[in-house]
Parts: C-alpha cells; sequence; structure tokens
C-alpha cells in the first residue's frame, strides 16, 4: 500500500504560500484567496483519501510514506525527513485539513475589504503548512523544526493588522512566551537524543525497544523524566497551560478566523498531540511526569472555566474555553493507563480533540459573524440578535450544546469518555472535571442568552444576516458538531493500539448532564432577560470574582517579576556596570591609545629633516649608553 502521494498534503499549501507570498499586491482581484482554498481544498481530499484508505487496511501499523537523511551525526544518530503515518497523525491530518479549509472558505467573505488580503492568505497557507509538518514528522528533531515554523506564523498571523499596537504587542507576547517554553523542548530533545541514541518515533514510541538506563538522577527524579517534563514544558506553552497562558488571549486581537484556526484544532492542540505521540515513553520510563501532566491540566482547566464566568470580550471568553477544554484533554492523557481499558484517558483526549476542532471553530466563526454584524467585541453591547441573525443563532446555539455536553451533540460523548477515565484513576480530579463541566454550560449559555436574547441594544446599524460565504462553513461545522461523537473513535485510535470497545457510561453521563442542564439554568435565569441577579451574585463572591475578572492578575505578576525584578534589580545594575565600567574602560584604552599616538605621531611625519635628526639621536644615545655602560 502505497501512501507516497501523502507528500502533497503538504506540499500543496507550501506552494500556495510561495505563490500568495511573492504575488503579494501583484495578484488581480481576490484570486490568491481561491489559490489558498484550492489547495487546502486538495490536501483535505488527499487527508480523507489517506484516512479512508488507512483505516480500512488490516494493519494499523506505523506507515513511513516519505523518507529521507538531512543530517547524519553517526551509525545510530542521525536527523530524516519524511511522512509517518499512524492512527493519530492521519486523525490530524483529517481535523487539520478540515478546520483549515472552513476557515479558508470562511475568510474569503470575512476578510474581502481587507487591506493586505494577499498576505493573509500567504500567511494561513504557511500556517496550515506548519502544522501538516509537525503531525506527519518523522522524529522529534522534525517536529521541532515544525513547531517553530508554527509559531512563526502564529506570531505572523495574530501581528496581521501590523499598524494597530495592541497586536503588535500581543504578537511579541505569544512569540517570547511561546520561545522560552519551546527552549525546554528543545533542551528536552537533546536530552532523549543522548540517552536514547535516535530521534526517531519508530523507536521512541516502542519503549521496550530502548535501551537506555533511567538510574542516573538529578533532585530525586532520573534524568528521562526530566527530559519528558522539559519537552512537556513545551507543549504547555504551545497549549497555553498554566502559567504559560497568559498569550493565549491576547491572541485574540488576530482576525478572528485566526482565532478560529489557531484555537480550534491546530495552534492549541500541538501540545496534547506531542503527549500523545510520545504517550508509551512517558508511560513506560516517566510516570511522574504523568502526573505532572494531569495535575497542570486539571488545576488550568478549572482556573480558565472560572476566568470564562466573568469576561465580556466574546472573543476572550472562547479563547479562555479553549484553554479549559485543553486541560480536559492533557487530565485525561495525564490519567491514562496503556493497555485494554485501563488506555480510556488517551483514546478520549484524542477523541475530545477530534470533536472540540468542530464545535470551537463553529463558536469562533459564529462570534466573527456576530461581530462583523455589531462591529464590536463587548458582549454587553449585544442582544437580541436572534431576531437579526436567525440562521447564526441556530449554528451558535448547536455550538453551546456541543461544548457542553449535551447529547446527542458531539462534545457529550468525548467529555462521557474523559469524565469516565478521571473518574476510576483519581476521584479528586474527577470533581474538579465534572465542576468544569457545569460552569462550561453556563460560561458559554451566559455568553449566548446575553448576545441573542438579552436586552436589545441600539444599534448604529441594523445588524444583519450572514451571507452564503461565512454561513456555509459553519454549517458544515455544524453538521460535525452534530454528528462527530458517533464515530466509534476507539476503533481507530488507541493507547496500545488495539480497537478499544467504550460504551457510555450512563451514571456518569447522566451527572455531567444534570450538571450541565444546571450550569444552562442558571445562566437561562441570570441572563435570558435583563436582572441584578448576577450583580448581587458577583458581589457575594467578593475578591473571588474581582480576581477572576483580572485574570487573577497572572499578567500583572509577569510584569512584576520581569520589570520590577528582572529588569530593575538585575538588568539595570548589569547595564549600568557595563556601561560605567566595562565600557568605561574600553574608553580608556581608547583615550589612552588615542593620546599616545598623538604624541609620537611626529616620528611619522614624512619630513626627512625630523627622520635624521631622530636617527642622529637615536645613535648618540646607543653609543652614549655604551660608553656609560663600559667605562
Amino acid at each position: 500500500m502505497s501512501f507516497q502521494y501523502t507528500i502533497w498534503i503538504l506540499l500543496l499549501p507550501f506552494i500556495a504560500f510561495v505563490i500568495n507570498g511573492l504575488g503579494s499586491g501583484k495578484i488581480p482581484g481576490k484570486i490568491s484567496g481561491w489559490i489558498a482554498t484550492i489547495a487546502i481544498g486538495i490536501s483535505t481530499f488527499l487527508s480523507y483519501r489517506t484516512a479512508f484508505q488507512y483505516f480500512t487496511s488490516s494493519s494499523r501499523e506505523q506507515v513511513i510514506a516519505v523518507k529521507t537523511t538531512w543530517l547524519r551525526f553517526n551509525d545510530t544518530l542521525q536527523i530524516d525527513l519524511g511522512i509517518l503515518l499512524d492512527p493519530i497523525s492521519v486523525m490530524m491530518l483529517v481535523v487539520i485539513t478540515t478546520v483549515s479549509l472552513v476557515v479558508f472558505l470562511y475568510s474569503q467573505g470575512y476578510m474581502k475589504n481587507e487591506s493586505g488580503y494577499d498576505r493573509y492568505f500567504a500567511f494561513l497557507s504557511l500556517f496550515s503548512f506548519s502544522m501538516l509538518g509537525l503531525v506527519v514528522a518523522t522524529n522529534l528533531f522534525q517536529m521541532y523544526m515544525f513547531w517553530e515554523l508554527v509559531g512563526i506564523s502564529s506570531y505572523l498571523l495574530i501581528g496581521f493588522y501590523y499598524d494597530k499596537p495592541t497586536a503588535v504587542a500581543a504578537a511579541k507576547k505569544a512569540f517570547i512566551v511561546t520561545r522560552f517554553a519551546d527552549l525546554g523542548f528543545l533542551i528536552g530533545i537533546l536530552m532523549v537524543s543522548f540517552y536514547a541514541g535516535t530521534f526517531d518515533f519508530e523507536v521512541l514510541t516502542r519503549p521496550e525497544s530502548l535501551q537506555f538506563s533511567t538510574a542516573a538522577t538529578f533532585m530525586g527524579l532520573s534524568t528521562i523524566t526530566w527530559a519528558l517534563l522539559l519537552i512537556f514544558m513545551g507543549g504547555a506553552g504551545k497549549s497555553a497551560m498554566f502559567p504559560l497562558h497568559i498569550w493565549l488571549p491576547d491572541a485574540m486581537e488576530g482576525p478572528t478566523p485566526v482565532s478560529a484556526l489557531i484555537h480550534a484544532a491546530t495552534m492549541v492542540v500541538a501540545g496534547v498531540f506531542l503527549v500523545a505521540r510520545l504517550f508509551p515513553l512517558y508511560y513506560a520510563y516517566a510516570p511522574t511526569a504523568l502526573e505532572v501532566v494531569a495535575f497542570i491540566g486539571a488545576f488550568t482547566t478549572l482556573f480558565a472555566a472560572v476566568i470564562a464566568c466573568t469576561q465580556y470580550d466574546i472573543k476572550r471568553v472562547l479563547a479562555f474555553s479553549t484553554m479549559s477544554q485543553i486541560g480536559y484533554m492533557m487530565l485525561a492523557l495525564g490519567v491514562s493507563g496503556y493497555e485494554g481499558a485501563d488506555g480510556l484517558g488517551y483514546t478520549a483526549s484524542l477523541f475530545h480533540l477530534f470533536t472540540h476542532a468542530f464545535f470551537k471553530a463553529l463558536l469562533f466563526l459564529g462570534a466573527g459573524a456576530i461581530i462583523h454584524a455589531v462591529h464590536t467585541n463587548d458582549i454587553r453591547e449585544m442582544g437580541g440578535l436572534r431576531k437579526h441573525q436567525p440562521i447564526t443563532h441556530i449554528l451558535f446555539l448547536i455550538a453551546c450544546l456541543a461544548i457542553a455536553g449535551i447529547p446527542p451533540f458531539a462534545g457529550f460523548f468525548s467529555k462521557d469518555e474523559i469524565l469516565s477515565a478521571v473518574f476510576a484513576n483519581h476521584p479528586i480530579y474527577f470533581g474538579i472535571a465534572a465542576l468544569v463541566a457545569g460552569l462550561t454550560a453556563f460560561y458559554m449559555f451566559r455568553l449566548y442568552f446575553i448576545v441573542f436574547w438579552g436586552k436589545a441594544t441600539k444599534y448604529d446599524q441594523v445588524p444583519h444576516e450572514s451571507p452564503a460565504i461565512l454561513l456555509i462553513p459553519m454549517i458544515l461545522l455544524a453538521i460535525g458538531s452534530t454528528l462527530a461523537g458517533f464515530i466509534p473513535f476507539g476503533q481507530f485510535i488507541s493507547s496500545d493500539g488495539l480497537p478499544l470497545a467504550s460504551q457510555i457510561n450512563w451514571p456518569i453521563a447522566i451527572t455531567s448532564v444534570i450538571l450541565a442542564l444546571t450550569g444552562i439554568g442558571i445562566a437561562w435565569k441570570f441572563y435570558k432577560v435583563e436582572s441584578t441577579s448576577p450583580d448581587k451574585v458577583a458581589k457575594s463572591f467578593g475578591t473571588l470574582y474581582t480576581s477572576a475578572t483580572k485574570k487573577f492578575y497572572i499578567d500583572e505578576l509577569y510584569i512584576l517579576i520581569t520589570k520590577g525584578i528582572i529588569f530593575r534589580l538585575v538588568a539595570k545594575p548589569l547595564a549600568w556596570f557595563d556601561r560605567n565600567v566595562i565600557d568605561a574602560f574600553m574608553n580608556l584604552l581608547a583615550a589612552t591609545t588615542n593620546w599616545i599616538s598623538v604624541q609620537i605621531r611626529e616620528f611619522q611625519s614624512g619630513q626627512v629633516q625630523k627622520y635624521a635628526i631622530i636617527f642622529i639621536s637615536g645613535v648618540l644615545i646607543i653609543v652614549l649608553s655604551y660608553i656609560y655602560v663600559n667605562r
């Protein structure tokens, strides 16, 4: 079975990037949008063909579709470039190309009046190419290369409005925070390759074939545990896990379709994919690292959900929602076993990644349609939009029901599996996950009721329903949000590669639905009609509510640490020492050299008479010195 054609899944978006990038400002009309869309459309078709061909085959073994050696260090350690196909990479190809295609289609309508249209689609194509290269990487170093390309692409897209100071600041913030995390990722890669003697996933995902020792320790943990913790640090940065989450809300400064692409199924789930890719290694050699993954996931999912309940920027609510849902995925991976039913957490995590892609992309595109109609992000300036945007209203409601975990929508099935896996392994984390299920329903329907049912705002212009070019991608995502949960996901993807027959755990499912309905009921009571109850409840929470609205002052803490401590107490004294000691010493050397050169420059004046005087004087000095010494 040949999969060599899969190279075109990557190359087509890259070709579109080159054409639109080099032709920016020269391509007539909106042809650049169609170039990018057709390229990603063909990639999507090839991805679905690959998935059908791979999952209908008798074997689910890893397949190296393309491979070439790039750098060779010795007989065992080398860096290859290629395409690795296995269940999770094939699944990610489908997810990335599907979401990218609908975002590209949507963008043609949303961005049609924006300057930099060609540049926008060039950056989108580069981003899709980078993500596709990341998920099919055959080794850790190739993944890292595309990982950094994703970072560059997101920097360009978040800062697309480069004449807007807040967008520039957000792009720099995302780039710096994720680069800091990626330093840990790189160190972890080097440590793993040192002990394992390879970068290749073919070996690293089969820990039984590794022969390295775990005896070496540092601070009570094995060196391989530290290596995998550092790799997780890179994943936590890219997936906006606490405490490396601060870039994600600010990333909303980019165009709304960019938010859908970055925060739905691509960049922010790269960290989940990374841990899933190396899960056998984590499970076999670093169970402590998995405990850290579970703790960070549990904390982040609750932390972000609480903040989302207090925000008024529609895109920031969705951004914190993304953080919370990815925390769910990390938590499921952290508590997962490896064999058989024990691996439910692994399957549930990736299942939720799959379903989340549809309804979160739909939520962001729906938010874009709303913003496009009312020209504001503040939900307090919205209201009564169900009358003006009836189709968008229904589509947004479907996405809200899906993320809240209401059956039969997709989020119900994947969230139920996560809760079941967590319940079987860690009761405390289950309590947190169940609480978050209720909070998720509350903050999403708080958003829904305020925007579509709240008191109608007096708009400067009457809001209108979105054109077909915006609605069609949203309808496609709504279909996915409704039907994706019925896919027997465990038959295709599991931790040990064997089919996993998962069934609905009805006691847990009923509990989660009751919690979700409770959250929806509270939101309906508070926000369906104008009421003073939300303000009274907010005041009752006092400092907790105030802190949540300020995102628990984490940004301020980072500013204190960087500007107040590192810059003022470390960098400023070092700068003073550099200027007043190092520079002063070098300036003294320069001044001394200059003074000496001025004093002796007459020796090189070019006048024969002076040379003769100097010569004779020198001879006299030598003769007199000789006589004095030998007298």
